[in-house]
Parts: structure tokens; C-alpha cells; sequence
């Protein structure tokens, strides 16, 4: 399950880059970073939705 783990790592990725460009008003970025939330984080859903969280092995 290192599918959601790296899905999700690129969501928050995508978030704090989102923020990032709201403050210094970088159009472009902001349009980038909201694409990118909205592909990753629906895949984050749609993959948690599908196969579950991931377990630990310990």
C-alpha cells in the first residue's frame, strides 16, 4: 500500500505549494498546485476507497 502513502505525501505536497503561491500571488503556480490536488487527491481517495488503509506488518 506505498500507492496511497506516496499519494497522499504528493497532496500535501501540492497543498502546502498552493498556500505557498496564494501568498506571493503567482497565478500559475496556483493553477498547477490546485490541478495537482485535485488528480492526486482524488486518486488518494479513490485508492483508500478501493484496497483500505494501509496495515502495518509489525
Amino acid at each position: 500500500m506505498g500507492l496511497v502513502i506516496i499519494f497522499s505525501l504528493v497532496t500535501l505536497l501540492a497543498l502546502y505549494g498552493v498556500v505557498r503561491s496564494l501568498r506571493e500571488k503567482n497565478i500559475l503556480a496556483l493553477l498547477f498546485g490546485l490541478g495537482t490536488v485535485a488528480v492526486f487527491g482524488w486518486f488518494t481517495v479513490m485508492t483508500v476507497l478501493h484496497n483500505g488503509f494501509p496495515t502495518s506488518t509489525v
